[in-house]
């Protein structure tokens, strides 16, 4: 039993820090995927791209280890069920940060810098807060903080108004007749990316809500704390 113990533990700790280096690859993305855009840096660009089979070989490891602590290590006290399974599912929203990460990396190799840069102030905030709120997502889940979940929950409408202020710039650059427009609606759609990548962020940080109260209803929630 006690042998028994210990390896479970151990299965946790280790599902913990391949959490850690995941989130830690994922902030370290979408960090370079907006100097890639904003700054033209076309090594960082290549440095995600090139990050892909170190995403998928991460992912997998957190999968097979959650899949083996759950039918291993059966009954599981409600929070470690809760750590398990919550992580097994955040995954792949990590995930999709990380593919979007390399999405901007690719269309910022095919954008002009001269072009990109009419929305460099708006993609390095909008870099900048997304991978904080990545951040912040993992350590809510990881402490079962609710009050760090419900601030990248916060943080979503600033990195939302800015796309809208990156797109309203776009826009204006595609009404004048003096602008090469080619590569506009690229750098519109990369734009975006940062935006979804915000929305994911959030959906992280629900399962912090999972972990503690065991209902992945953000609505249910938040009526919750308006009624208590």
């Amino acid at each position: 039993m006690i042998v028994a113990r210990s390896k479970y533990l151990k299965q946790l700790d280790e599902l913990a820090q391949a959490m850690d280096r995941l989130g830690e690859k994922t902030v370290a993305d979408v960090t370079q995927a907006g100097l890639a855009l904003a700054k033209g840096d076309a090594a960082a660009a290549e440095e995600v791209i090139a990050g892909e089979k170190q995403m998928r070989r991460l992912r997998a490891e957190i999968e097979e280890a959650c899949l083996d602590i759950m039918l291993m290590q059966q009954p599981l006290v409600a929070d470690d069920l809760r750590y398990v399974s919550g992580s097994f599912r955040l995954v792949s929203d990590l995930a999709h940060i990380d593919s979007k990460t390399r999405d901007v990396a690719d269309l910022a190799l095919a954008i002009p810098h001269g072009i990109a840069e009419s929305i460099e102030e708006e993609v390095t905030r909008a870099a900048g807060k997304v991978a904080y709120m990545v951040k912040l997502a993992l350590e809510s889940f990881e402490e079962s903080n609710r009050g760090k979940a419900e601030e990248v929950f916060t943080s979503d409408d600033e990195v939302d108004a800015l796309y809208a202020k990156a797109e309203s710039r776009i826009i204006e650059l595609i009404r004048e007749r003096d602008v090469d427009a080619t590569h506009l609606p690229e750098l519109l759609m990369a734009a975006k990316y940062f935006e979804r990548m915000g929305d994911d962020a959030e959906r992280v940080a629900k399962w912090t809500i999972f972990r503690i109260t065991g209902t992945h209803d953000l609505k249910a929630h938040v009526e919750g704390e308006a009624s208590a």
